[in-house]
């Protein structure tokens, strides 16, 4: 990820776009946040920050000349409500292929009084009941939504929709069903349990299971033995419970170990 600083504004491509309006290009740097653009002095028609990390769109300075803003794919989740104030002309602003999960999410853009073409395609958005619907009736100024005209019939449309008994109730559960997005630095979701707050439970073997392995370590008789112990330590699995096989097993070392003793006497004392 790069910083948007302004010595990286100074250095990135500026020209005069197809449209004859002045433009700063910020594209694919990876930014993950907006800021320093005071360092533009407000001398640009056009800011392209497409194919950032940006996941808040706000950081913006008082911008008057400012009308387009392009967002393309990047992961906004989140609206300032303070972006009219920072850009009073805005007319334009494209946020194809973000992370707009509600329609809630769109409501701080009627902040701006000029915004006349918004992009919110390839969102989750779009994807909602009434969508277009909802937009057209927010705001009423939009003529292009998803670079398709929003008729006057569409705005008449959304105008009896959203002002009926019905769309009032639409209304309510729309904020009742908002999504709980997580934003850095935000506030976390009510009932999230806090870092620390949860009691930590108990790792590794107890004192009993510690005191039963070193026991069976002390009483093995082979390597095979002391093998499967260690990968019982290293499994995390403790189950000292020995099949009858194991038994049986352990009971002919134990017998053989002591004929060699034994026999290893006998010849000393020869």
């Amino acid at each position: 990820m790069v910083k948007l600083t302004p010595e990286l504004i100074q250095q990135a491509l500026q020209y005069i776009n197809p449209i004859r309006d002045r433009e700063l290009d910020l594209r694919g740097y990876k930014i993950p946040v907006i800021e320093n653009l005071g360092a533009t002095l407000d001398q640009f028609d056009t800011i392209d920050l497409s194919d950032n990390d940006i996941r808040k769109l706000d950081g913006f300075p008082l911008l008057k000349r400012l009308k387009s803003v392009l967002l393309n794919n990047n992961r906004i989740v989140r609206i300032s409500d303070q972006l009219g104030t920072c850009l009073p002309n805005l007319d334009t602003l494209i946020l194809t292929g973000n992370m707009i999960q509600d329609l809630t999410d769109i409501d701080p853009l009627t902040s701006l009084p000029k915004l006349v073409s918004l992009s919110l395609m390839h969102c989750p958005v779009v994807t909602k009941p009434h969508y277009r619907e909802y937009v057209a009736f927010k705001l009423p100024n939009l003529r292009l939504l998803d670079f398709r005209k929003i008729r006057q019939k569409e705005k008449e449309e959304a105008i009896t929709l959203f002002k009926s008994k019905k769309g009032r109730e639409l209304q309510r559960e729309i904020v009742s069903k908002k999504g709980k997005t997580f934003v850095p630095g935000g506030a976390l979701p009510k009932g999230t349990p806090q870092k620390g707050s949860a009691k930590k439970q108990p790792t590794g073997p107890s004192k009993d299971e510690l005191w039963k392995i070193r026991q069976a370590i002390s009483r093995a008789t082979s390597l095979e033995e002391v093998e499967r112990l260690n990968r019982m330590l290293q499994s995390g699995q403790f189950s000292l419970k020995e099949s009858k096989k194991q038994k049986n097993g352990r009971a002919k070392r134990f017998e053989e170990a002591e004929e060699e003793e034994d026999e290893e006497n006998e010849e000393m004392e020869t």
